[in-house]
């Protein structure tokens, strides 16, 4: 088998999409660390165009953005498929993946503000929130059905991430009785074991964000 590497940074979800991909098609993969504040060589030689992780290595072949490495991760290692066999569902999975990596800029803007443009960002995010609660899941235990798939990897970032800023920005988002769907799929997709199993230390993820956290603040005030 040719050599399968992954370039990521460990506060990141999306890194995490392309090794819980690989995990649940059972390829083996070395995984390599990168300081996204002293950006390496190798880095900035494989991914000239956005300079960001992930960056995914197979064989000779450099691939960039973690949407387009989960599709040819799909593509070249079909065991355990990640997407459903019917077309239109097929295309509904990608249609959810693309509308949440579109909006995370709304889901996520909360942390960087403060003050009336925090609540109006908390509520903005809400908004979205509320689309995905009404109209993505049903009552489908993941996205896809009865078994995690690609886009349930896609929203991984609305579990521990989205928790710990939550937390660090002193805000709730994901309101327990007004998001009940959203809520059960985040309890089911952290008992499948691949994601027990890796993901980021909570407590860690948290101080940093929490040193994140500050950043925006001290910047907005002064």
């Amino acid at each position: 088998m040719e050599e399968v590497k992954v370039l990521g940074f460990w506060t990141s979800p999306y890194p995490h999409r392309v090794i819980w991909a690989l995990k649940l098609k059972g390829v083996k993969y070395e995984y390599i660390e990168e300081d996204i504040y002293n950006k390496s060589d190798l880095l900035l030689q494989s991914n000239p165009v956005h300079k960001k992780v992930p960056v995914f290595f197979h064989g000779g072949k450099i691939i960039a953005e973690s949407t387009v490495i989960l599709e040819y991760i799909e593509e070249t290692w079909p065991q355990n498929p990640l997407l459903p066999n019917d077309p239109y569902a097929r295309a509904m999975a990608r249609f959810w993946t693309k509308f949440l990596d579109d909006k995370k800029p709304n889901v996520l803007g909360f942390f960087r503000k403060i003050g009336d443009e925090q609540a109006k960002a908390v509520k903005d995010a809400q908004e979205i929130m509320t689309i995905l609660e009404q109209h993505s899941l049903g009552e489908n235990k993941f996205f896809n059905g009865d078994e995690i798939g690609m886009t349930d990897l896609a929203f991984g970032l609305i579990t521990f991430w989205l928790e710990v800023m939550e937390e660090a920005a002193g805000v709730q988002v994901l309101e327990v009785n007004r998001f009940p769907r959203l809520q059960a799929w985040i309890k089911n997709f952290k008992e499948v074991p691949v994601i027990k199993e890796n993901h980021p230390d909570e407590s860690r993820l948290l101080a940093y964000m929490k040193e994140r956290r500050e950043e925006h603040v001290k910047k907005a005030t002064s």
